[in-house]
């Protein structure tokens, strides 16, 4: 079938709305965080990465105004200061463009997993790619700079072995069995995440002007030590190392940068895409206390999620995606 007679499906519409409202918001801070890099070759990267949203920006404007509907507001300049003093170090910026990188890898994967029309698959295939080279990008600078954290590392088996009995799965009782590469893994990710978290709620709750919203991140900001620290021994357990915070490199900036609404948004975003980190290692580890922890830091950013979700609706700063059709009230007597 033709692509201008097939429509796009709701789960096409509505990966499109989430790829424009979050690109856009992260758009605003790379613009920023451009604006304030001194080192040339973490700014050539920022500049290669505002470059290729633009481009993707304007063809996700295409998709959704083709079918009728409306473009998201998302955000804009008018949700950056211009001007504003630096409220991150360089190589932070480098860190968070790398996180946020591999955040993005995931979602254009996602939204090609739900995307039927070959014009829409080509678009997100381009993603994944602008996406892929981004990310050897600021993997490599990193390491060449001397800040790319590596997971950790250990000597291999002689053989492959099999497990028996309930004891790999003992958390609690008795001697725990070592971590398993799959369980150190997920780990190790869910901590980086963790860490661009804290640092980020720290420097929001530093510039904010809405007391409301500086609560909130304050909370975030403790939250996320919780389970940065619950995490972290776990693997000091095993005598691993614990990837290092990043507080540091937040500057002692008041000036903010960015509007309220951008940085509670951020916030919500990173929360809502760490559900689906943490939901992945609950789902690849065996050892009874860390399925536990999970659970509990999956049940707790739900409860920071509401608490985000009621503060976004109380200020309107929350725009609504594309909905069903409410047949009941079509179906009203006029």
């Amino acid at each position: 079938m033709d692509k201008e007679n097939l429509k796009l499906t709701s789960a096409e519409i509505g990966t499109l709305w989430g790829e424009y409202v979050n690109g856009t918001a992260v758009d605003i801070v790379n613009k920023h965080m451009f604006s304030v890099i001194e080192d040339t070759k973490i700014k050539l990267i920022f500049e290669d990465a505002i470059k290729t949203f633009a481009k993707q920006k304007e063809q996700i404007t295409l998709f959704i105004q083709n079918e009728g509907f409306p473009v998201p507001i998302g955000f804009t300049e008018s949700d950056l200061n211009k001007g504003a003093k630096r409220l991150f170090s360089d190589i932070f910026c480098l860190h968070y463009l790398h996180i946020i990188t591999l955040h993005g890898l995931l979602g254009h994967s996602t939204s090609l997993s739900s995307s039927v029309r070959k014009d829409l698959r080509e678009f997100y295939d381009s993603c994944d790619n602008d996406a892929k080279r981004m990310y050897h990008q600021t993997t490599d600078l990193l390491l060449e700079k001397g800040h790319f954290q590596r997971d950790p590392t250990f000597y291999p088996e002689e053989t492959p072995e099999f497990v028996f009995g309930q004891k790999f799965m003992d958390g609690y009782f008795g001697d725990k069995r070592p971590l398993a590469a799959t369980e150190i893994i997920a780990l190790s990710l869910n901590l980086k995440k963790k860490i661009l978290e804290k640092s980020l709620s720290i420097g929001f709750s530093q510039v904010t002007q809405d007391t409301e919203v500086r609560k909130f991140l304050k909370n975030t900001q403790q939250v996320s030590d919780n389970q940065i620290q619950s995490l972290g021994k776990i693997l000091n357990g095993d005598n691993l190392p614990v990837p290092m915070s990043w507080e540091s490199e937040v500057t002692t900036s008041q000036d903010s940068p960015f509007s309220d609404k951008l940085m509670l948004y951020h916030m919500g975003f990173l929360l809502q895409a760490s559900q689906s980190y943490h939901g992945a290692g609950l789902a690849s580890t065996m050892r009874s206390d860390l399925v536990l922890n999970y659970e509990k830091i999956i049940l707790k950013n739900l409860m920071v999620t509401k608490d985000w979700f009621d503060l976004m609706t109380k200020n309107k700063w929350l725009e609504q995606p594309p909905l069903a059709p409410n047949r009941k009230e079509i179906a009203k007597d006029k």
